[in-house]
């Protein structure tokens, strides 16, 4: 039986899972005023679908120009119809950029992101003397005459795996504590052209991260592999944990939330 919304209607609880391009929005969080955002692109293409004033929760909050495949949503809405055809109708209320994979009813009291166990980025750049066009929007372009050493680089991330202090690669979203678990991070070469010319994909699972964590880890570990920073110096600055550590943070269009997992 659908529990009561706050008006005293029946409601159930919605989860859907959202692709967007982040280009064109400052985020995900919804924001005061006209901002764009995808938070509030969602909730504006739902009240059209419902006439309802929705509120979404979502699993994850991107930052500006940070892209989804696998953002989880949640959200309470009186839909007289079947999930499928909230799902259609929603997707037909969505701009280009944005698009819901899939949408079910979920138990009541499911929140996306703290029910969450983990969540699954990647983030993409490509090693060439000249920019391509055709790879700018969604990865890094990192200039370069010859190939990052990508086994060096691989042993550092691998040393991220496990429960660590992370704060010399990020600053809490809520509370204080900088302690995460990091399931998986790992490098794979997605495509080398010519001896010149990588694209290189860094994919990394944790439990929660910091503000701005991932870029900062891959800002790092660009460096290592390029020669600026040893194995020895990661390992160093990591384990020192000092959020003051002076390091390049990786730009956002390379960085994709893949997957959460519950």
């Amino acid at each position: 039986m659908p529990a009561r919304a706050a008006d005293g209607s029946l409601a159930e609880r919605y989860r859907a899972v959202i692709a967007y391009d982040g280009t064109p929005y400052y985020g995900f969080q919804r924001q005061a005023g006209d901002t764009p955002t995808v938070q509030g692109t969602i909730e504006a293409a739902l009240a059209r679908v419902t006439q309802q004033a929705i509120t979404v929760l979502g699993a994850g909050r991107t930052d500006t120009g940070v892209h989804a495949a696998g953002q989880v949503i949640a959200f309470d809405a009186e839909w007289r119809h079947s999930p499928h055809d909230l799902w259609r109708a929603l997707n037909a209320n969505l701009p280009e950029t944005i698009a819901a994979r899939s949408l079910e009813v979920a138990p009541r009291g499911f929140h996306p992101r703290y029910d969450a166990r983990s969540r699954t980025y990647e983030y993409t750049l490509y090693v060439a003397p000249a920019r391509h066009p055709l790879l700018d929007r969604y990865a890094w372009h990192v200039p370069a005459g010859a190939p990052l050493d990508i086994e060096a680089m691989g042993q550092a991330a691998g040393s991220l795996i496990g429960v660590h202090d992370f704060a010399a690669f990020g600053r809490p979203t809520q509370g204080e504590s900088t302690i995460r678990e990091v399931m998986r991070s790992e490098f794979a070469i997605v495509t080398g052209t010519t001896s010149r010319e990588q694209v290189i994909r860094y994919t990394i699972e944790g439990n929660a991260f910091l503000y701005r964590m991932v870029r900062r880890v891959v800002g790092a570990l660009v460096r290592v592999g390029r020669g600026d920073v040893s194995l020895e110096e990661f390992d160093a600055v990591f384990r020192a944990a000092d959020g003051d550590w002076p390091n390049q943070t990786a730009p956002p269009h390379g960085l994709c939330l893949i997957e959460v997992s519950y």
